[in-house]
């Protein structure tokens, strides 16, 4: 074996890269098994929106820990850019979600009174708040308007997770994990395709890729699900904002206008389809018209990493010890980085976390 370590962490990507950042916080010594450039890797793929309050549906048993995401990052931003002299491009320009039917307002109201009985910011906008606000939109029969919500740009993010790490000695190696080594009921850490790595503990991080990991100690329920993406040109005097649609989005990154996006289980297919271009513009193109009448200037692929029931799975595998899983984020990766990296390294060293992460847990699925 070689490269000894505390702890091993499967995956490069924002939730590994995070994982590896805040475990070096706490003194640990970390190595990273990342995979060389993949095509269809969630992080290079992400808008990086980080929607806790508009994406949430009432009684949402996500919404806690989606919260605490955002949060991470308005507390570790400026951490972030002193320390790594990256600037991951926070913005806190709010989230709109619109309603195109009456079925559609009255979930939407809904949502929001359910909101604000947690004494959440959310509010429900008429038809004339909405063109006045966004009068650039098309017309709506209203709107949920979330105005803590926001978006960061997660190749920043995970250039200055990993400056950060490295700093603090973290070891990034190029390799593809293959699976776990272990001796009996004891964890001797990863095995790659070019050597294997030492270590006590090991974090499963590897996105879509997790649940093809060998010698686990039980199935793990994560499968790519691809999501089709386009950018557009931002349409000039308009503020950034996020705004969503029927299953579609649209917002805000520079000079760029992120529209998406497709859920497709396809296995790890990351080609862009004329259909799936077409079903993002027909769906965004209902929101800003612009969108369906004029092609994109890009169009891209990513593999979300999906569980069967859309949670991710976070927590110890109580069958190995020293195995921590941080993997299944699906479309809430980029929001739930930070904050998973920070609650894996604080149950690492010790800490209860049990009821931060019982919704999460990874025994809910293959119990036997």
């Amino acid at each position: 074996m070689s490269n000894p370590a505390d702890v091993v962490v499967v995956g490069g990507g924002a939730v590994g890269s995070a994982c590896a950042w805040a475990l070096s916080g706490a003194g640990a010594r970390v190595t990273v098994v990342q995979r060389p450039d993949t095509p269809g890797e969630a992080w290079r793929a992400a808008a990086g929106m980080l929607a806790a309050q508009i994406e949430a549906r009432a009684d949402d048993p996500l919404l806690t820990l989606a919260l605490a995401g955002r949060s991470f990052y308005r507390r570790r931003a400026a951490e972030l850019r002193e320390s790594t002299g990256i600037d991951i491009g926070l913005i806190e320009c709010g989230a709109l979600q619109v309603a195109q039917t009456e079925a559609e307002v009255a979930d939407l109201q809904e949502q929001v009174a359910w909101q604000r009985q947690q004494a959440h910011h959310a509010d429900w906008l008429d038809v004339d708040d909405v063109r006045d606000g966004w009068p650039w939109l098309a017309p709506c029969l209203g709107a949920f308007w979330s105005p803590d919500d926001g978006a960061l740009d997660p190749a920043r993010l995970v250039a200055a997770f990993q400056r950060g790490a490295s700093a603090r000695g973290v070891t990034f190696v190029a390799d593809v994990a293959v699976g776990l080594e272990r001796s009996g009921d004891r964890l001797m850490g990863v095995v790659g395709e070019q050597r294997r790595y030492s270590a006590p503990i090991v974090v499963i991080a590897a996105g879509a890729w997790a649940g093809r990991l060998e010698n686990l100690p039980r199935p793990l329920s994560v499968e790519p699900v691809r999501g089709q993406m386009l950018e557009y040109r931002w349409p000039a005097g308009v503020p950034p904002t996020i705004v969503y649609g029927n299953h579609c989005y649209l917002m805000y990154r520079g000079a760029e206008l992120l529209a998406g996006s497709t859920m497709e289980h396809v296995g790890f297919d990351v080609q862009v389809t004329s259909e799936g271009i077409a079903d993002v513009r027909r769906r965004v193109g209902a929101l800003y018209s612009p969108v369906a009448a004029g092609a994109p200037e890009r169009s891209w692929a990513g593999l979300r990493p999906g569980t069967p029931d859309g949670l991710p799975i976070i927590g110890p595998e109580p069958r190995l010890s020293g195995l921590w899983y941080a993997t299944g984020h699906g479309r809430n990766g980029i929001l739930l980085a930070g904050i998973t990296g920070e609650l894996i390294a604080r149950g690492v060293s010790g800490e209860a976390i049990g009821t931060e992460l019982a919704a999460v847990r990874p025994t809910r699925f293959w119990s036997w």
